[in-house]
């Protein structure tokens, strides 16, 4: 039977991908190469008739958190259909919800994790501050991307907040998590993985008075090597919890030494596809073994 394979995308308003390469039209340039008919879809377009396809490959539904009980529903349909997925749907779920880092964390691994704030609940800085030891701290939706309504609090300044956290909060679930001055000032590392088998790593930088080190916000991104011990904290992580996956992608930060996580990316992550020689064959090697066996 021969392939038709859906690359699962979204409608682009520029929100989440200015300054960006389009890696969409790479990855179709890549199936171009291997022979394999494909489309680029709109996972939120109803008119899409999915079951047409062999195969989906998620790349890019980057507001799945602008509408996440209606992502939660197509996943569940695609579920239903019974066809191959890359990553399969149960990794997009577990990823797609923040709470994944507590679980890690709870295993062992060094992280970035912090303190939920339930939808509904009041905000407690005394509590927060039991779980935290931090002078700044970080809020930002569970459910998230893109730094989109993440802000930066200082302990001393709490209660020129505490009315804007307690009303966000009202709303959906947020994590509260320390404020990692590394980041600041180094910077927040990115080692990508295809098929589990490291391919190449960035190191992103915010831009100066900022901490959120996405392009779109002015921070800039060079290719690096990482360190032995920073590649093995990341495969361990891979070989844990993405053993399966086609694509992932670990962030984190560099403290005293030791690699934190600060976001397993195994949802639908920027690749970085463009800054690095090795990435594209990579990539296409790692869609090869997949698609053609």
């Amino acid at each position: 039977m021969s392939q038709h394979i859906a690359i699962v995308s979204y409608y682009s308003t520029g929100a989440y991908d200015s300054n960006t390469i389009d890696e969409d039209q790479i990855l179709s340039s890549v199936l171009d190469q291997l022979g394999i008919s494909h489309e680029i879809q709109v996972w939120s377009n109803p008119a899409v008739d999915w079951s047409s396809f062999s195969c989906l490959l998620i790349k890019s539904p980057w507001d799945y958190f602008d509408y996440y009980p209606e992502f939660l529903d197509w996943l569940e349909q695609i579920k239903r259909l019974g066809i191959p997925v890359w990553n399969d749907l149960d990794t997009i779920k577990w990823n797609s919800s923040k709470n994944y880092l507590l679980e890690i964390e709870s295993d062992g691994f060094p992280v970035i994790s912090g303190m939920v704030l339930p939808k509904g609940s009041l905000p407690d800085l005394e509590l927060i501050q039991e779980k935290i030891q931090s002078e700044i701290l970080v809020v930002k939706p569970l459910v998230s991307g893109g730094a989109k309504n993440m802000f930066k609090i200082p302990v001393r300044d709490w209660a020129k907040h505490e009315e804007k956290v307690n009303q966000l909060v009202q709303n959906e679930d947020f994590l509260v998590q320390p404020f990692v001055q590394e980041v600041a000032e180094v910077g927040e590392y990115s080692l990508i993985f295809f098929n589990c088998q490291y391919s190449h790593s960035v190191l992103k930088t915010p831009a100066k008075s900022d901490f959120r080190v996405q392009h779109f916000y002015g921070g800039t991104i060079q290719e690096i090597q990482p360190k032995p011990a920073m590649l093995s904290a990341a495969q361990k992580l891979m070989d844990k919890y993405g053993a399966n996956t086609l694509y992932g992608r670990v962030d984190g930060v560099e403290i005293q030494g030791v690699f934190h996580v600060m976001e397993l990316e195994l949802i639908e992550p920027y690749l970085f596809l463009g800054l690095s020689e090795k990435a594209i064959p990579n990539y296409k090697s790692a869609l090869t073994k997949r698609l053609l066996g």
